[in-house]
This record gives structure tokens, C-alpha cells and sequence, in this order.
């Protein structure tokens, strides 16, 4: 009665079913947001795109914009320096670099499907914003005496894009570790960084209002797609249906924060 194989035959298999599998769906899951996400930008940035070259009201918007804020900054240097700096500081690739500093922190914390999610929303992204400029091929505004000149089609605009995109990818991100006060400040300055650089294309001239509304449809729709993948994925784990005021994984927190007593902690990807 000392043997008869049954536990360890029922314990192994409990141990270790599914995770090739999971594997693979969670990758198939990712290419499927992507699609998805890739899908809704096409078509609702070519719709503001219709919208704008059709409908007076917004094209009527887009050249007062581009000519009234020209105006004043041609005739304040100060602002003109300002706005030139927030060029360098609000340029796509500053974005990208700070998450992929989260990248890497987050991959060698342990949490490497939260770092695969933040690097596939972001490379999605950009891959859309050329793509979309190139399919759209909208010249920048033609100012008389513009302050600044930018090279590149307009639509939509690529620092607005970027800078909403990869705020959006580190607050989902950094939720579950920040309190309400913390989350307050965390959604006040991105939405506020993410403001000033739209404000920054079209005060220098070299982007319409709209071409900043496509940048910002189109980021969202990465990140509602690829989140999508991802909750879709959590759920085929087992696990508890999450909110977007959780972040893409509330069960990451762990890996987020630091041990009581200062230990790395264990890797849960």
C-alpha cells in the first residue's frame, strides 16, 4: 500500500501542463493586438484625413493654428528658442529610449512578458506613423515666414504619436505600484508632456492640428490593441479580469517593487 505511482503521475502533469502552449498563444495573441490595432489606425487616421481636406471647418481650424501661433512666435525669440527646445526634448526618439530603459529594468526584474508587451506597442507605433505619413503623403504647412522647417510628410504627426504612445506604455506599465496620489501626478504630468509636445508641432509650423489628433488616434489604437492581447492572454492563464486603472498586469507588482528585506524578487514571467 506504500506504492501504487498515483500521486506523482497526478502531480506532474498539474506542474507543468500548458506552458509551450501558453507560450504560443501569448505570442499569437501579441501578432493579433497588432493587427487589430493596425486595422483601426489605418482607417480612422484616413477618416481625420478626409475630414480635414473636406470639411471647412477643421481645414479652417488647421491654417488659423498653423499662422496665428507662427505669428507670435516670429514676433517673440524667446518663444521661438523655447519651442526649438522642446523640439529636442519632446523628439520621438527621447520617448523611445526612456522605455527602453523600462525594458530592460523590467526584463532583468523578472517580468519579461511586461517588457515584450512595452517593446511590441512601441516598435507598432512607429512602424504605423511612417507607414501612414507615406500612404497619406501630406505636405507640411506652407507659411509665409515660418519660424522652423521640418523635412517629411505631415500626417500625422510623429512626435505627437511617439509621445502619447510611450506615455501611455509606462503608465499601464508603473499602475499597479502607484497609489492615488501617485497616479494623480503620474496621469497630470503625461497628459501634460504629451500636451506640450502637440502644442510644440503647431507653434513651430510644421504640423496642423490635425496631423496631432492622427498622431494621438493612432497611438491610442496601438495601445488599446496590444492591451487587448495582452488581457486576453491573462485570462487564458486564469487569472482575474483587470481594469486600465490596474495597468496591463496588476500581478507584476511584485516584480515592480523592491523586497521587505531587500532581496531580489523571483522572477514571474
Amino acid at each position: 500500500m506504500g506504492y501504487d505511482g498515483i500521486v506523482p503521475n497526478r502531480v506532474e502533469p498539474q506542474r507543468r501542463e500548458g506552458r509551450p502552449d501558453s507560450d504560443r498563444r501569448f505570442g499569437t495573441r501579441i501578432a493579433i493586438g497588432a493587427l487589430a490595432a493596425f486595422l483601426v489606425a489605418v482607417p480612422f487616421t484616413l477618416l481625420l484625413f478626409l475630414v480635414e481636406s473636406a470639411w471647412e471647418p477643421l481645414e479652417n481650424l488647421d491654417t488659423s493654428a498653423a499662422e496665428g501661433l507662427n505669428e507670435v512666435a516670429r514676433a517673440n525669440p524667446w518663444l521661438v528658442d523655447t519651442l526649438d527646445f522642446g523640439a529636442v526634448a519632446f523628439e520621438p526618439w527621447v520617448f523611445r529610449v526612456a522605455v527602453l530603459g523600462v525594458v530592460i529594468w523590467l526584463w532583468r526584474r523578472g517580468a519579461r512578458r511586461l517588457a515584450l508587451w512595452a517593446v511590441a506597442t512601441t516598435v507598432l507605433g512607429g512602424i504605423l506613423g511612417v507607414v501612414l505619413k507615406v500612404l497619406v503623403e501630406r505636405a507640411r504647412p506652407a507659411l509665409p515666414d515660418p519660424v522652423a522647417r521640418a523635412s517629411g510628410y505631415s500626417f500625422p504627426s510623429g512626435h505627437a504619436l511617439n509621445s502619447l504612445l510611450c506615455v501611455g506604455v509606462l503608465l499601464l506599465v508603473f499602475l499597479p505600484v502607484l497609489g492615488r496620489t501617485g497616479r494623480v501626478v503620474a496621469y497630470t504630468a503625461g497628459a501634460l508632456v504629451v500636451l506640450l509636445t502637440g502644442f510644440d508641432r503647431v507653434a513651430l509650423g510644421v504640423h496642423f492640428v490635425s496631423d496631432v489628433l492622427a498622431g494621438w488616434v493612432v497611438a491610442l489604437a496601438c495601445l488599446a490593441g496590444t492591451s487587448a492581447a495582452f488581457e486576453i492572454w491573462r485570462r487564458e492563464q486564469g487569472r482575474r479580469p483587470s481594469t486600465p486603472a490596474e495597468g496591463v498586469e496588476p500581478e507584476a507588482a511584485p516584480e515592480l517593487t523592491d523586497s521587505p528585506d531587500g532581496a531580489r524578487p523571483g522572477r514571474r514571467s
